[in-house]
């Protein structure tokens, strides 16, 4: 139960660098700290204790095994994540080239 109070603490802590920080860098980095919060928590749904992989059973009697569908989601979640934080990234640079500056309450007052 632990656990998953921490993921949603990592969680919190990604939402609140995403709505608190003005710096785009640092809105980056808490949606990356949100995103992996989200990837932990599914993860730990599919984890039973004391269980194997079943493609690593040799006879295919596994009785007690990790279900691989959380683990697949995530997986694609993974690079889903990469493609939308390079997009992320990319528009950081544009701006910062745009407007010489990270800081969105600087980009506002730059407008013109």
């Amino acid at each position: 139960m632990t656990v998953y109070f921490l993921c949603f603490m990592l969680f919190g802590i990604g939402i609140y660098c995403i709505l608190a920080k003005a710096n785009i860098v640092k809105k980056i980095i808490g949606f990356g700290i949100s995103e992996y919060a989200i990837n932990l928590f599914f993860i730990l749904l599919g984890y039973r204790v004391k269980s194997e992989a079943p493609i690593l059973v040799k006879d295919g009697s596994a009785v007690n095994f990790v279900d691989p569908l959380p683990q697949a989601l995530i997986l694609t979640s993974i690079v889903i994540g990469l493609g939308i934080t390079a997009l992320m990234v990319a528009l950081a640079i544009r701006l910062y080239e745009k407007y010489g500056t990270f800081d969105i309450s600087k980009m506002r007052s730059l407008k013109g």
